[in-house]
């Protein structure tokens, strides 16, 4: 199986948060699955880190590439066509970095793993 990451998925997971579902946890940890992760989510971590408010045990750029090789992430890099195709959505969510990676996740056909409701009123494969 191939799969998206929303941020926050990404985030739960390295630190074992409670919140990311069974199922999500389960797919990420088989080793057989390709997890995806968007240069959206790395633009997002950094923004929100340099605001402070997103707390990191270390800066942005270490933590995340750390952790995308620790886990055999694959990243994703935001093409002119991902960023276009964010057009084409209904304006179902406002926040910019989740209708990128929607844009992504159709894009590429990875379904999203998200606990976002508002993502899954998009036309996308959602798993929770």
């Amino acid at each position: 199986m191939r799969a998206l990451l929303d941020t926050h998925a990404f985030l739960w997971w390295n630190i074992g948060d409670p919140q990311l579902s069974d199922r999500v946890r389960e797919i990420i940890a088989d080793g057989d699955n390709e997890i995806w992760f968007s240069a959206a989510s790395a633009w997002e971590i950094a923004l929100k880190a340099g605001k402070g408010r997103l707390l990191l045990p270390e800066q942005p750029r270490e933590y995340v590439l750390k952790r995308l090789a620790l886990h055999g992430f694959r990243a994703l890099a935001v093409e002119v066509q991902h960023a276009l195709a964010v057009h084409e959505l209904p304006a179902v969510h406002s926040d910019p970095f989740d209708r990128l990676l929607v844009a992504q996740s159709r894009a590429e056909r990875l379904p999203l793993l998200s606990a976002d409701p508002e993502i899954a009123r998009y036309d996308v494969e959602v798993i929770w």
